[in-house]
């Protein structure tokens, strides 16, 4: 196998659970399964809002979109989601681009 997501270090029992959804997103991003890596970054984005991983869930599920679609209105409207719900974060700037 290949390593495609790491953890280093202790994380709460809901961190860890959106630490390995996110592992299981970054393989289906990896094969290039986009509506498979969408779903999966939705339901960690939905389901764990207030974790660390959520801005990075909404960011690559944005990405997901756009690779299926090709829309640029997809990667504006992931810009204009991380500036309302996570504002200060990495994942609102690397989104800046977009806006």
């Amino acid at each position: 196998g290949k390593e495609i997501w790491r953890l280093e270090g202790y994380l709460s029992k809901d961190e860890f659970r959106a630490h390995l959804e996110m592992g299981l997103a970054r393989a289906a991003l990896a094969r290039k399964d986009w509506a498979q890596a969408e779903s999966r970054y939705s339901a960690i984005a939905e389901s764990y809002p207030d974790s660390k991983y959520a801005p990075q869930a909404v960011y690559f599920r944005g990405v997901s979109r756009y690779s299926a679609s090709h829309d640029g209105a997809d990667l504006k409207a992931t810009a204009d989601t991380l500036a309302d719900k996570y504002p200060e974060t990495e994942w609102r700037m690397r989104s800046l681009p977009w806006d």
